[in-house]
């Protein structure tokens, strides 16, 4: 069974960073599409970032050139660099992986990690 732990958030200040983790276990990372979204307050859950499995990336457009995703196959981990912060990034940061070699394809969410950006 897949399973995906997220860490890393916290509350900063505006302007200040945050690293997110998210480890995978139960499936084969490497082959794995991974992705961050975020859930604000009275707000729909919404694209931050993903990585396909060759590297591709991809982003929400309220992050570009702040956010940076990576991945390290060999940790099963992928990682969200959060720069700039601003009040409007306050959300739940979700992890995901979807998982395209099963029959069928399978999405699976993390519990969420709070990131809090308030002076």
């Amino acid at each position: 069974q897949v399973q995906l732990v997220e860490s890393g958030g916290g509350l900063v200040q505006p302007g200040g960073s945050l690293r997110l983790s998210c480890v995978a276990s139960g499936s084969i990372f490497r082959l794995n599409d991974m992705g961050w979204y975020r859930q604000g307050p009275g707000k729909e859950r919404e694209l931050v970032a993903t990585i396909t499995s060759g590297d591709r990336t991809n982003y929400g457009d309220s992050v570009k050139g702040r956010f940076t995703i990576s991945r390290d196959n060999a940790e099963n981990t992928v990682y969200l660099q959060l720069n700039s912060l601003k009040p409007e990034d306050t959300a739940v940061y979700y992890c995901n992986a979807f998982i395209a070699y099963t029959i069928p394809p399978a999405s699976v969410w993390g519990q969420g990690t709070l990131v809090t950006v308030s002076s």
